[in-house]
C-alpha cells in the first residue's frame, strides 16, 4: 500500500469502528427470552424485547428468530450473556441444544446445534470456563439420538466441555463406585478457576430419583477429574437435601445450592478433601426454581408464595429474610436473572398466561418491586407470551424458560 494512503485509510477504519460503536445494535440494551411453541407444533426460538428503561420502546417486542428444533422443551439458555455473544439454549427433553449468535442483537441467527456429544445426552446446565469455552452438565450415558427423554435410563451421566462450534473438547463421567446404588444425575455446576475446582449438583429431570437425589460431587477443573460425592445437610425438616439443583458462588466465596425442596445449602471447604455442606434455610414449600445472588443478597423464587423471596447473606451461615414479593395468586414463579447494566432482575414462569415481569432490588435494603414501566403493547405491566404474531413469521402461544440480558 502506498504510504501516503496509510493514514487516510486508518482514518477511514476508526471512523468505521466508530460507526459500529454507535449503531442501533449497540446502542440498545435488551432482553434475550428462549421460548417455544406450547402446543410443540412449531420450533424454539429468541424473543429480544426493548430493556432499556431510557428506552420509549421499554417492554416491546424487538425481534425473534427461530431455530430449526420442533418445540418439545425449550429449557435453559446460559444465566448470562456470554463476552463473545454467541449463547447456548436447550431443548432438554429433545437433547438438543443451539448456539444462538447475538452479538448483533437485531439480527439473532442460529449458527451451531449439537445433540448427545461426548458420549453423553440430556444437557442441562452451561457455564462458561476462562478459555472461552461452555462446561455442561449431562443427565444420561449416550442411548442414541432419537431416545426421547421418557425413555432414557441410567444412574449417573457425565459434564462435557464444547466450543462455540458445538464440539465436544473433553468429557468425563460422574459415575462413583461408592455410590453404585444411587441415581448421580447431574443437574448444574458452578465453576471455581481460583481453587481449580467444578461443583456439580445430582438432581434429575424425571422422577427416577426425584425423592432420593442428596448429593453434590467436586471435580478437579483442570483434567475433570472426580475427587469426591458428598451428601447434603437434611436439616431440622429432614428434606432440605432433596433433589439439590442450581448452585451460585457467594460474596463470601462459598457455593449455595438451592434444593427442590426449598433449601438452600452453604456448602465450603471445597479446596479440600471433605467440604460441608450446611442447611442454613429453608423457605416454604416445595419445586423452588433458579436463584440470583446479587452482592449481599440470595433472591429465591418460591412457587408456593407466587413469588421471590429474598435472604440476606453477609452473614452466610445464618441468612436473614428481607423481603418478599408476591406477583399474583396463582403466579408460578421459576427463572430469574440479573440485569448487571441496567440493576434488574429478569423473572419467567412458562406457565400459560403468566408474564415475564422486570423486578427492580433496592440494593441497600433488599427490597423487591415490579418494574410498572416495562410494559408490553397491550399496555399491561410485564411482557406477555400468550398467542400473537412473532416477527420470525409464527403465530402462537409460546412458552418461556431461559431469559439473559445484552451487556
Amino acid at each position: 500500500m502506498r504510504r501516503d494512503l496509510l493514514i487516510p485509510f486508518a482514518a477511514l477504519l476508526a471512523l468505521a469502528g466508530e460507526a459500529a460503536a454507535e449503531s442501533p445494535a449497540n446502542k440498545g440494551h435488551y432482553l434475550v427470552v428462549w421460548a417455544g411453541d406450547r402446543a410443540k407444533a412449531g420450533t424454539n426460538f429468541i424473543a429480544v424485547i426493548d430493556a432499556d428503561p431510557n428506552s420509549t420502546g421499554f417492554g416491546k417486542l424487538v425481534t425473534s428468530a427461530a431455530t430449526d428444533q420442533v418445540s418439545v422443551n425449550p429449557h435453559h439458555t446460559e444465566y448470562v450473556m456470554p463476552a463473545s455473544g454467541l449463547l447456548f439454549a436447550n431443548d432438554h427433553n429433545a437433547s438438543r441444544t443451539v448456539v444462538m449468535d447475538l452479538r448483533n442483537p437485531l439480527k439473532p441467527r442460529q449458527v451451531a446445534s449439537f445433540g448427545n456429544i461426548g458420549g453423553y445426552a440430556m444437557p442441562h446446565s452451561f457455564l462458561r470456563l476462562p478459555n472461552g469455552n461452555v462446561l455442561s452438565s449431562f443427565q444420561y450415558p449416550d442411548q442414541g439420538e432419537h431416545v426421547g427423554h421418557a425413555a432414557m435410563t441410567g444412574k449417573t451421566g457425565g459434564i462435557v466441555e464444547i466450543d462455540e462450534s458445538g464440539k465436544a473438547v473433553r468429557a468425563v463421567s460422574n459415575a462413583d463406585p461408592s455410590f453404585g446404588d444411587e441415581g448421580l444425575l447431574p443437574y448444574s455446576l458452578v465453576v471455581l478457576p481460583e481453587i481449580d475446582r467444578v461443583l456439580v449438583t445430582n438432581s434429575p429431570m424425571g422422577d427416577d430419583f426425584l425423592l432420593t437425589s442428596n448429593t453434590y460431587q467436586v471435580f478437579r477443573l483442570s483434567d475433570l477429574r472426580l475427587l469426591g460425592t458428598h451428601r447434603l445437610d437434611p436439616g431440622p425438616r429432614l428434606n432440605g437435601h432433596v433433589s439439590p439443583e442450581e448452585a451460585r458462588v457467594g460474596p463470601d466465596g462459598a457455593v449455595y445450592v438451592q434444593t427442590l425442596s426449598c433449601g438452600v445449602q452453604r456448602v465450603t471447604g471445597i479446596e479440600t478433601p471433605n467440604p460441608v455442606a450446611k442447611l442454613v434455610h429453608q423457605f416454604p414449600g416445595s419445586w423452588c426454581g433458579v436463584p440470583t445472588i446479587v452482592g449481599n443478597y440470595f433472591i429465591q423464587s418460591v412457587p408456593s408464595i407466587h413469588g421471590f423471596v429474598v435472604l440476606d447473606i453477609r452473614d452466610g451461615s445464618n441468612p436473614v429474610e428481607v423481603s418478599r414479593l408476591v406477583i399474583d395468586a396463582r403466579y408460578s414463579s421459576h427463572w430469574t436473572g440479573w440485569d448487571a447494566k441496567a440493576r434488574r432482575l429478569v423473572v419467567t414462569s412458562g406457565q400459560a398466561g403468566d408474564r415475564t415481569y422486570l423486578l427492580k432490588l433496592d440494593e441497600k435494603t433488599g427490597a423487591l418491586s415490579i418494574d410498572t414501566a416495562f410494559r408490553d403493547v397491550d399496555g399491561k405491566v410485564g411482557f406477555s407470551f400468550d398467542s400473537r404474531p412473532w416477527p420470525h413469521g409464527w403465530k402462537g402461544e409460546a412458552a418461556a424458560h431461559g431469559a439473559v440480558f445484552t451487556r
